[in-house]
């Protein structure tokens, strides 16, 4: 299962965040926007349709003429429409309820001209009264507005009734309409912009924030024998990981510390236990040859020595072991005949295991830099392995060959194979396939451990090859 991106989290939260609050912000402003058009085109009907009759008892003779009203339906085109091509209709009637003027825009528009009687209905002339002093002029009613919709676009339209006249006025939004599909073009081209824009901030941000958990997963990542000097520094880390931070480095303090005093103690012990196992083996050797031949006392002391050998073996081991964890495994470094040594190797092995079936693809001249003795020990091990755990009339393939830039030697034998519980433990330390450590096969578990630490002290590696049926690999990779 594929694991969530804290980093990707933040970016699309911050884009998500900022997206929410900018449509919002682009909505709200659309509807603010959208009114302020519509209040200002309101005012201007208003103020227009205060203007166009005149008091009662003022009208000139051409008032009711159609050719004044043309002219004014002008004007108003002139100053509603702001020298646009703006469609405003124009229905007026008079005191009596006959129609004076209906514009082109009326005519060609029943659903409009319906509208605009509709509206004109619903008010009523107010009576002509003559006002009680000549000097008080009566305001009329505020002008009503709506929104309505016909075939040919949306109106605003405005009605006012005077004494003498009632003019019903609707103008086209198509002009404000416009505008408005401007603003969203805008907002659709802009909004989109800022999000990605925010989003790639987010994850700028965050990655800038990660960096001191990138820098502790780089320096996890190189801990180990040779690497528990590391440490991060705090100088410029930012004051909420500096506490994460210096823990850290304290642990590999204790790491580091804990691990020299191991690695000091197990090379001190098996380097002082070098010594009273030499004095042993020599005073075995010197009683050996000083009892009677073929005797039970000569069987004893032939066994003690064997496992005075044996223990010396691995103290030799373990020594190896200890400097390889402190990288204080020296290297005598010359160049080394990998074919020769190979096929000397084959023919001490026809000698040791002479019911085994051995095949062989090496190659001549495989030369690497190296340390002949170490070398020697690993190949040694590998093969040694091949005829412990290899079946009755088995056999053994040995391959060498180089590329590039590497030289690997590939060792096949025939075996019930390894369990899959094993194969991750095979290179650890004293670790034995069969759990009971009986002594038909030799072995002590420290055999393989060494001699990967053997390659990867020339920048090389010991590795198990892939499981195969009724056959176990191992394949010695070297830089050339």
């Amino acid at each position: 299962m594929k694991l969530p991106s804290f980093r990707l989290r933040i970016a699309l939260f911050s884009a998500t965040l900022a997206g929410t609050a900018l449509i919002g912000f682009g909505a709200v402003s659309w509807f603010q926007i959208y009114n302020a058009k519509l209040n200002r085109l309101d005012t201007q009907i208003i103020n227009q349709l205060m203007r166009a009759v005149p008091p009662p008892g003022r009208e000139p003779p051409q008032f009711y003429q159609e050719d004044q009203w043309q002219i004014y339906q002008e004007m108003l085109s002139r100053i509603l429409g702001a020298n646009t091509q703006t469609p405003i209709a124009l229905l007026v009637f008079d005191a009596e309820g006959n129609k004076v003027y209906e514009s082109s825009e009326v005519i060609g528009d029943q659903d409009l001209q319906g509208l605009l009687i509709n509206k004109l209905a619903l008010t009523k002339l107010i009576p002509r009264i003559p006002p009680r002093k000549p000097s008080v002029r009566l305001p009329p009613p505020p002008p009503s507005l709506i929104t309505e919709s016909t075939k040919t676009g949306a109106w605003r339209i405005s009605t006012v009734k005077f004494p003498n006249a009632q003019i019903a006025i609707a103008v086209n939004l198509q002009v404000v309409d416009q505008e408005m599909a401007t603003i969203n073009n805008i907002f659709l081209i802009s909004i989109p912009e800022v999000l990605l824009l925010i989003a790639i901030g987010g994850w700028l941000l965050s990655g800038s924030v990660l960096r001191p958990i990138n820098q502790l997963t780089s320096v996890i990542q190189q801990v180990s024998a040779k690497g528990l000097d590391k440490r991060i520094p705090v100088e410029k880390t930012d004051v909420e990981f500096v506490e994460l931070i210096r823990v850290f480095n304290q642990m590999l303090e204790r790491l580091e510390r804990s691990f020299h005093q191991a690695s000091r103690f197990s090379g001190n012990a098996a380097h002082e236990l070098k010594t009273p196992l030499t004095i042993l083996q020599g005073e075995l050797e010197r009683t050996l040859q000083q009892v009677t031949p073929g005797s039970e006392v000569q069987q004893r002391l032939s066994y003690l020595l064997d496992e005075i050998h044996r223990l010396g073996a691995i103290i030799r081991k373990l020594l190896l072991l200890s400097l390889a964890d402190a990288g204080q495994l020296s290297l005598y470094l010359v160049k080394v005949n990998m074919s020769e040594f190979l096929f000397q190797m084959l023919e001490d092995m026809e000698m040791l295991a002479p019911d085994l079936t051995v095949k062989t693809n090496i190659a001549k001249g495989l030369i690497v830099k190296g340390d002949r003795d170490l070398l020697m020990q690993v190949l040694q091990n590998l093969i040694s392995n091949a005829i412990k755990y290899n079946l009755a009339d088995g056999w053994i393939t040995v391959d060498a060959k180089q590329s590039n830039t590497s030289l690997q030697v590939t060792i096949v034998n025939a075996s019930e194979g390894i369990k899959d519980g094993d194969r991750a433990l095979i290179f650890d330390r004293f670790h034995r396939g069969d759990p009971s450590r009986n002594r038909k096969i030799e072995g002590i578990g420290l055999g393989l451990s060494l001699a990967r630490e053997i390659a990867r002290a020339h920048h090389g590696e010991l590795m198990l090859n892939p499981a195969s049926e009724g056959e176990t690999s191992f394949t010695l990779s070297l830089p050339m």
